[in-house]
């Protein structure tokens, strides 16, 4: 071997091997991903363009914007818009606040607090339909407990909540904030337990009061999580299926027909596919506009750092 060959450096040529050898590392976890959500929302989007319906024997045709153009003067469906935009926020501002407010709770030395904080949870084991049964049996009108506890504390004959149509969204409005409290709280509860107690104690010392200690030191460690999980929960909401379809399956008179709903009865019971496919690609819309504003917002609070 000569000096020169000796001396010669390493070359990078089994660098692009080696960078795609890692692409089989990372395959197993882009398969599911490509064949359960990227898959199916494809097929839906290029359904929402055709007049795909069940049991027809003729193919299938393209009819471009026709299902959009149909849509935009459906008053039914932005009817259940409205209601479901009422419905996403009437459950994610009272279910953050409460879960704030549970989760400082929870957050503070008590006796039994890990039994507190196991019940605290109990309603995000169960299931959506469990959940639902459970409240309409609460909401009976004849032997809920709701209607009796208002019969023994006087005040009146009680109602049917679930058919009225002035109570209807509303109660399950109720519902919603229930059973979507804990994984609020739980996000909550984690983001309290990382703000570090040496500012507390600082601030104490400082003679800050509960309340300023809350909006100088707790609140904006708590910030980024607050953001996230409320953009998560309003997302979660505005989607929500079979909380409401249990308990009132879109009625009385539309009165908790939620856009998914309206979605499922033109597909599944009036069989029209390609209009329901383009009913979800609305919402995938809105839901894409929600998490744009959500990203803006985290953008600008990093480069304010």
């Amino acid at each position: 071997m000569n000096a020169r060959s000796a001396t010669r450096k390493p070359t990078n040529r089994h660098k692009g091997g080696e960078g795609g050898g890692a692409w089989f590392l990372v395959l197993p976890a882009l398969i599911p991903i490509l064949v359960l959500s990227v898959g199916p929302l494809l097929y839906g989007i290029a359904l929402a363009f055709t007049d795909a319906q069940s049991g027809r024997t003729a193919p299938t045709q393209w009819v471009g914007l026709l299902n959009f153009r149909d849509l935009a003067h459906d008053g039914l469906f932005w009817e259940s818009f409205r209601i479901g935009l009422l419905w996403a926020v009437g459950v994610t501002v009272p279910q953050f606040l409460l879960a704030l407010g549970l989760a400082l709770l929870l957050n503070q030395k008590l006796r039994m607090r890990w039994l507190a904080r196991a019940l605290a949870i109990i309603p995000w084991a169960m299931p959506e339909v469990v959940v639902g049964i459970m409240w309409r049996l609460v909401y009976q009108p004849d032997a809920g407990i709701l209607n009796e506890t208002v019969r023994n504390l006087g005040l009146g004959d009680g109602r049917d909540w679930l058919t009225g149509l002035a109570t209807a969204l509303p109660a399950v409005i109720v519902v919603g904030i229930w059973a979507g409290m804990p994984q609020t709280t739980v996000a909550l509860l984690a983001g309290l337990q990382n703000t570090p107690q040496e500012l507390h104690e600082a601030a104490a010392i400082d003679g800050a009061g509960a309340w300023r200690r809350f909006t100088t030191v707790t609140w904006p460690a708590l910030k980024p999580v607050a953001l996230a999980i409320t953009a998560l929960n309003f997302i979660w909401n505005f989607n929500s299926f079979a909380l409401v379809y249990v308990l009132t399956n879109g009625g009385p008179g539309g009165r908790t027909r939620l856009p998914m709903l309206f979605a499922y009865e033109e597909a599944f019971r009036y069989g029209q596919f390609g209009y329901a496919a383009a009913m979800g690609c609305v919402m995938v819309a809105v839901i894409a506009v929600c998490l744009a504003f959500f990203l803006v917002g985290r953008l600008r609070d990093g480069g304010d750092k």
